[in-house]
């Protein structure tokens, strides 16, 4: 997956039932972050800057998902707790979060093992991969893709 290729189509479960899809979204610019573990510190801070910046995306012709391999129960819950007003999207299977890059090896305390990479991609209203950041840190990240979403 690189800047400019077309974005990988997916169609998974989302929280509130039904599902979400790439092609629900066709026309529109979209933003997805990938997160690893619903309710941990820092996605936790990812998940609530991008719902502070939901209406700017909006204005800005942008729709935002957040995707992880919790279940959809557990993204519910996580939505609930925090007063998350962007769709969290369950990709179980990992098919996704490979297909956008944003399952590999990961290392903490001296152990590797395979994981959900903090990414984040930006698709264009004409369907391609318009933006992609790796291993984000979650501070003034999502101000940053604001204005990258606002500047295509």
């Amino acid at each position: 997956m690189a800047e400019g290729a077309p974005a990988p189509a997916f169609s998974l479960p989302r929280d509130g039932g039904g599902s979400a899809s790439l092609a629900d979204y066709a026309g529109r610019k979209l933003v997805l972050f990938f997160y690893p573990r619903a309710d941990t510190p820092g996605c936790t801070r990812e998940a609530i800057d991008f719902t502070r910046l939901s209406s700017a995306f909006a204005d800005a012709g942008a729709a935002v998902l957040g995707i992880s391999a919790d279940t959809v129960k557990a993204q519910e819950s996580f939505r609930d707790k925090h007063q998350l007003s962007v769709p969290l999207i369950s990709d179980e299977q990992h098919d996704m979060l490979e297909a956008y890059g944003a399952w590999g090896e990961k290392s903490m305390y001296g152990r590797t093992f395979m994981g959900i990479i903090r990414t984040t991609v930006l698709i264009g209203a004409d369907g391609r991969i318009a933006r992609i950041w790796r291993n984000v840190r979650v501070d003034g990240h999502a101000d940053e893709v604001l204005a990258a979403a606002l500047a295509i």
